[in-house]
């Protein structure tokens, strides 16, 4: 007759492989329970996160970035006082080659000559071209404020309208600037007149283009039968 102890031995031993799995379960259990909360975690913290980014405005990004290089540029400033140094200086000198080069070809695309696209923007344009050129005389300006005295800054006393002589460099330079405006309106291309004995071939204005380009491409093969057409002559 078997004894207890082998009994019980039997038990744990038929047992134990069904507890083992039961506690895998658990254990993966555990961790799939783990793994959604942290998940869960996770995500409403980006959905915070997304909700904060939208109630921001929409240049926000390039706003913080100008900022962050403003603080920047001011920290190195004082740093360069400190030591005594001109920041200009000792930001070119941190400038490679070829950023130089890539920032004048910026510059020179930064402010094309769209053409006409109307008389206020010509003379706007026109208008930044002569006030860049300009390089004021100190001399000049103040040998003219000592002979005006106190109506270099006149009044509505003073009478010194058209009592100003220009100098001859100053006309030279006007003439000069005269000239160029001619010569470039000169290359400008100005609109076709109307020639009111033309024969009229159209019915709208975009179809005496196409008449035109017609005739520019094919009018030479066509003349014969254009001709005979006009005639009356044409089998």
């Amino acid at each position: 007759m078997a004894s207890s102890a082998e009994v019980v031995n039997e038990e744990e031993t038929t047992e134990s492989p069904a507890a083992l799995k039961r506690e895998e379960r658990l254990r993966k259990f555990r961790e799939l329970h783990f793994k959604r909360n942290e998940a869960r975690k996770l995500n409403h913290q980006e959905v915070v996160e997304e909700d904060k980014r939208l109630k921001l405005p929409s240049n926000w990004e390039a706003k913080k970035a100008r900022l962050e290089y403003e603080l920047i540029v001011d920290q190195k400033k004082k740093e360069c006082a400190e030591r005594g140094e001109d920041y200009n200086r000792v930001k070119l000198l941190e400038i490679s080659a070829e950023d130089a080069e890539r920032w004048e070809r910026k510059k020179k695309k930064k402010n094309p000559d769209p053409g006409f696209s109307g008389y206020a923007e010509a003379q706007l344009r026109q208008y930044q071209r002569l006030t860049k050129q300009i390089k004021p005389d100190m001399d000049n300006y103040e040998k003219q404020r000592e002979e005006c005295g106190e109506d270099f800054h006149p009044t509505s006393n003073s009478l010194i309208h058209g009592t100003h002589v220009p100098s001859k460099e100053s006309v030279d330079r006007m003439v000069d600037d005269v000239e160029k405006q001619i010569e470039k309106r000169s290359k400008y291309s100005r609109r076709r007149a109307y020639n009111d004995d033309a024969d009229i071939d159209y019915i709208n204005e975009r179809n005496a283009k196409f008449n035109k380009k017609a005739e520019r491409f094919y009018g030479k093969y066509t003349a014969e039968i254009k001709q005979n057409l006009e005639r009356g002559t044409a089998v």
